[in-house]
């Protein structure tokens, strides 16, 4: 943690640095798409707390060689990297089951398992602040998440078996996150495809407008030779049927997420699993950021595993996410690692909106807890990645089990203090970037 009473001018002062090393380079190429993200974090606390994982990592690095529960291991598992409270949701996974659990994987590296506990738990003090809950009720639903996770990692590395620990499906999720699940069995590939496409002379072709950009020859050309080396980055079971890899189409991308402002991306349309065109298949392929919490993380053997950003990216969902996307993969593009993967029309993110009643947000972040805790445990040495050659969960466990009445009383402290500092960063936030004080950037 930073001094805990810099002078707003002071921490005025770290967010500006903090911002140029994340930052600055995409931000010179690419002011408008950052005016828009900035935009975007100014309207609330929470927005800029998603946005600023880099801010999160400058403040918690000390932690890294030590701190309560870290030793050889607990130090170096598979984390999500960006685990807040919006980054729950559903996808169909490699089985054709839909599944509830984390997603957005684009900050994953390897690192301490508690700091995407304690990234969650001060999201969880920014949704109760922000729902006007007291002191108090937040205190409980951070000891719900606290003991949620212990739990289901205590199950998960006694060897419970699978029907004890299910994922969260249509069979088995509750309250909100089966909401979201019926929502995105509703959902259609049809739909998806007539909100992006239109069909010309017989065949499927990208539509105008709605964030497309056409794409000049030489460009077109870049992409489709980068669709080939993303083809031999797949798994041999995705390969069933080669026509399904056939290009229809290929358009340039704007307005993507907050998280991605000046990187570029591409959408690329292909034949699918049959020559109907409603099972047509829309990939993506963006430019992998450099994650955050990489700059905090020193180890030369993890840098070294991997090849670039976006094999970075596409190892770490394998190893967090069970049965990924089938079509999830990476390749180069311009020098710079991309990232492969279905603009899938089954993905229903969690909407906080309207979890307003307390007991049920009390069942949600249990449910969060749960869901980290298996993600965690999937990223070992059963997930065929040498980077991490052990057990996590059992690891963790361990860990918990030697201090096992603070570990909670940790993550509270932590929620409390750390969503004060976010709070108060927002507001000073606001007030450089509405002052023109963001360097290349006026508001």
């Amino acid at each position: 943690m930073p001094d805990p009473q810099p002078t707003a001018e002071q921490r005025g002062e770290q967010i500006l640095s903090v911002f140029d090393t994340a930052f600055g380079e995409l931000l010179a190429a690419d002011p408008a798409a950052f005016r828009v993200k900035f935009r975007k974090m100014a309207a609330s606390a929470f927005a800029f707390y998603r946005g600023t994982a880099c801010l999160f990592y400058h403040d918690v690095e000390r932690e890294q060689h030590g701190g309560p529960y870290l030793d050889d291991r607990t130090s170096r598992v598979w984390i999500h990297g960006d685990l807040h409270a919006e980054n729950f949701g559903t996808y169909m996974d490699s089985t054709g089951r839909l599944i509830f659990n984390v997603n957005d994987f684009d900050e994953a590296y390897v690192g301490p398992f508690t700091w995407d506990l304690k990234r969650f738990a001060a999201s969880v003090a920014l949704v109760g602040y922000a729902k006007a809950l007291s002191d108090e009720q937040i205190t409980d639903l951070v000891r719900t998440y606290a003991a949620a996770y212990r739990e289901r990692i205590h199950a998960l590395a006694t060897g419970a078996k699978s029907d004890e620990v299910p994922p969260f499906t249509l069979d088995t999720a509750e309250g909100p996150l089966l909401d979201a699940l019926r929502d995105a069995r509703s959902l259609t590939r049809f739909g998806l495809l007539d909100s992006m496409t239109e069909i010309r002379d017989f065949e499927r072709r990208f539509a105008e407008g709605g964030g497309s950009v056409e794409l000049d020859a030489a460009t077109r050309y870049k992409v489709l030779a980068a669709f080939d080396g993303y083809l031999e980055t797949l798994p041999e079971s995705s390969l069933s049927r080669p026509d399904s890899y056939r290009v229809k189409d290929v358009v340039g991308r704007r307005g993507i997420g907050i998280g991605s402002a000046g990187l570029p991306s591409y959408n690329i349309l292909l034949e699918g699993n049959s020559d109907a065109l409603e099972n047509d298949v829309v990939i993506y392929m963006k430019q992998a950021q450099t994650p955050a919490v990489s700059r905090h993380i020193t180890d030369p053997a993890i840098r070294e595993y991997f090849q670039h950003e976006g094999h970075r990216t596409v190892i770490s969902q394998r190893a967090l996410q069970a049965h990924a996307d089938p079509w999830l993969g990476w390749t180069e593009l311009d020098g710079s690692g991309q990232l492969v993967a279905e603009v899938s029309p089954y993905a229903v993110d969690l909407d906080w909106g309207d979890i307003d009643d307390l007991e049920e947000i009390t069942a949600v972040v249990a449910d969060l807890g749960r869901a980290t805790a298996t993600m965690h445990a999937a990223a070992d040495d059963l997930s065929g990645q040498s980077l991490v050659p052990f057990s996590t969960e059992r690891a963790i466990d361990a860990a918990i089990a030697a201090d096992e009445d603070g570990f909670a009383g940790l993550l509270v402290e932590f929620a409390h203090s750390y969503g004060a500092r976010a709070r108060a960063d927002h507001q000073i936030f606001v007030d450089l970037f509405r002052n023109g004080r963001i360097p290349g950037l006026a508001s």
